[in-house]
């Protein structure tokens, strides 16, 4: 007999900031919601109690929703037992899985939670993300700049569940490895308190010192957008699919939930795949990434060669581009666009090389009256950064989420038995006794019975279809029937609770039989407490220097490393023949600090050192 091949379960992964974020997510379509615990998240600014993520639990587990709580930020010897205390209560909670980076966290007394090795931990080769899968993760969040060429690899070479960011702002470094926050102000990316010093503004010079870009926003890039890449993706051997996020709001999440819902329920259709959740999408709005916070967007070089990625020119949100100003007046312009625009709009557009905006206070047509002129003439674009009728959809119900269900009405010895079986196949029974008085008006009867029995509005449920097989037509009063319904209600959702599959237990292997891919381990493996120095001599690896945040002086070290090129963003590259020839530039930020730009010719990318001290080329010391 031929092996049957399982086909997995395609997930859409969503963020959530706080419970009105997941919930949002879940209406509009997630099939799971990942949220900051309440310390050690690589998003300190998104931290949740454990009684609200019991909530959004709560919330999610009857849709067969996936919770994952992310506590994945280095930490400090003091801080472990904290965190392995949060992890039970984590556990305890319900929720379906744990994002971590620090390895020290696998030497404590963890319940079998399934762990979800973070980004941060840097998963960027089939060698790092089999040691993953051998010590226990149950999956690996891929870095983002990887290839589907490296991801098909990664795949080859192991089974464990991959996760892959499609959309949502990039980080310009290597995942994990960036440390260039920390290095100038303290403030650490892995850690959770990144300063974000790639949105600030920069000036490039060649080794002589002659500037060659002024005052630019160098390293900032566009966002990413991997809504076209879904199959092949698929293809790839990625199952769960994430955006990120977890900072925005719950418009936000929404729209983009909503949008890639729909990109990926196309897919699955098409390929006779399933979703990991339940229940089906009643969308009531367009959803539409360029109407949400975007800096543009990139696929990030994910089916080949990474090219003008950079948002140089403003790290903020453009939105959707609008037309170009044709003609101007005293208080008005008139845009060469078809799109509409509303009272109440947010425009912004580049004025001297800087992102200016105002509001709209009238539209005539093509003719818009701003509340402010200022920087505005013939030629330039316009961009609509708040679409305000937009907005107001998504403050409504954006949407409505509901698992079908098939009722059937039988005689029972005692009454009646009322049986609901749902879309997953989940069947509750309850048995009603109730006199039986054959009703004087038959059909009025059938069509109270089966009127009252599908007013699920208010439930997680929507009737798909009824049916009455009694021997004959009885008069039941509206109250009982809705008793009846009621009672089903509360046992059907019991029952899909416990039927529910449970996230697979953790293995917790930790073999020593595992041996980590490198024998040293240094600055950029983030070791920062005892426990993961243990994990890691364990494993075959010497750790021979501890993470920056131990108390590193980063001045004349590499804090970035990138696949995003200066050169080639600024149409400076001359191509794979120059082999790494390409000479050395230098960037200076805002305060005077210096960085070393080593080009990384023929693979692409460059390496950013944070220098000693400003503009030592022009000392002759370089």
């Amino acid at each position: 007999m031929d092996n049957i091949i399982k086909m997995p379960k395609i997930e859409l992964l969503a963020p959530a900031r706080d419970i009105a974020a997941a919930k949002a997510a879940i209406q509009c379509g997630a099939d799971a919601v990942y949220i900051g615990a309440p310390q050690f998240s690589a998003r300190q600014d998104a931290g949740n109690t454990i009684d609200d993520i019991q909530k959004v639990v709560e919330y999610a587990h009857p849709y067969y929703v996936k919770i994952y709580t992310a506590l994945n930020t280095l930490l400090f010897d003091k801080e472990l037992p904290v965190a392995e205390k949060i992890i039970h209560e984590l556990y305890a909670a319900g929720v379906d899985g744990l994002i971590i980076q620090d390895m020290g966290l696998l030497e404590l007394e963890l319940p079998p939670i399934p762990l979800i090795a973070s980004t941060q931990a840097n998963n960027a080769t089939p060698e790092k993300v089999k040691f993953l899968e051998a010590v226990g993760f149950s999956r690996v969040i891929l870095a983002r700049e990887l290839t589907l060429d490296q991801i098909r690899e990664i795949r080859r070479q192991t089974t464990v569940e991959l996760e892959c960011f499609v959309h949502g702002a990039l980080c310009v470094c290597a995942s994990g490895q960036c440390y260039m926050s920390y290095a100038i102000g303290g403030r650490s990316g892995n850690r959770g308190s990144c300063a974000q010093p790639c949105r600030r503004r920069y000036t490039l010079k060649d080794k002589a010192g002659k500037t060659i870009i002024q005052d630019r926003y160098l390293l900032s890039i566009k966002d990413l957008n991997l809504s076209e890449y879904i199959e092949q993706l698929i293809d790839a051997g990625v199952t769960s699919f994430k955006i990120e996020g977890r900072l925005k709001e719950a418009d936000y999440v929404a729209n983009v939930v909503g949008y890639y819902r729909q990109k990926i329920d196309a897919v699955l259709a098409a390929r006779g795949l399933q979703k990991s959740s339940s229940g089906r999408i009643q969308m009531n709005f367009q959803p539409d990434p360029e109407k949400t916070f975007n800096r543009g967007y990139t696929d990030y070089g994910i089916a080949g060669r990474a090219r003008k990625i950079g948002s140089i020119d403003t790290p903020k949100s453009l939105g959707q581009y609008i037309g170009t100003v044709v003609s101007t007046d005293k208080t008005t312009f008139v845009l060469n666009t078809d799109i509409a625009l509303h009272n109440g709009d947010g425009l912004c557009f580049f004025a001297d090389n800087n992102l200016a905006g105002t509001t709209v206070n009238g539209v005539e047509g093509r003719r818009i009256r701003p509340r402010s002129m200022e920087g505005i003439h013939t030629g330039i674009k316009v961009y609509r950064n708040f679409d305000i009728e937009f907005g107001r959809m998504l403050d409504k119900v954006p949407a409505e989420r509901k698992i079908g269900v098939s009722i059937t009405l039988r005689e029972s010895p005692d009454g009646v038995q009322i049986e609901g079986r749902d879309e997953d196949g989940v069947v509750a029974v309850v048995e009603h006794s109730v006199a039986k008085q054959p009703a004087d008006k038959p059909e009025q009867a059938r069509k109270t019975i089966e009127t009252q029995l599908a007013k699920l509005g208010n439930t997680i449920f929507k009737c798909s279809d009824i049916h009455v097989e009694l021997s004959q037509m009885y008069f039941f009063p509206a109250a009982v029937i809705n008793e009846m319904r009621r009672n089903l209600v509360q046992k059907l959702i019991e029952i899909r609770l416990t039927s529910r599959k449970p996230a697979a237990t953790a293995r917790l292997l930790n073999e020593l039989s595992a041996v980590y891919p490198e024998k040293e381990v240094g600055c950029c493996g983030n070791v920062l407490n005892e426990k993961a120095r243990a994990f890691y001599r364990k494993h075959g690896a010497e750790v021979t220097e501890p993470a920056a945040e131990a108390g590193l002086d980063m001045k004349g070290r590499q804090v970035m490393t990138t696949k995003y090129c200066l050169r080639e963003q600024l149409g400076l590259c001359a191509g794979k023949s120059a082999m790494g020839s390409a000479e050395t530039l230098f960037l200076v930020d805002e305060d005077g600090r210096e960085y070393r730009i080593e080009f990384q010719c023929g693979v692409c990318g460059m390496a950013v050192y944070f220098q000693n001290n400003c503009h030592e080329y022009n000392k002759g010391k370089m």
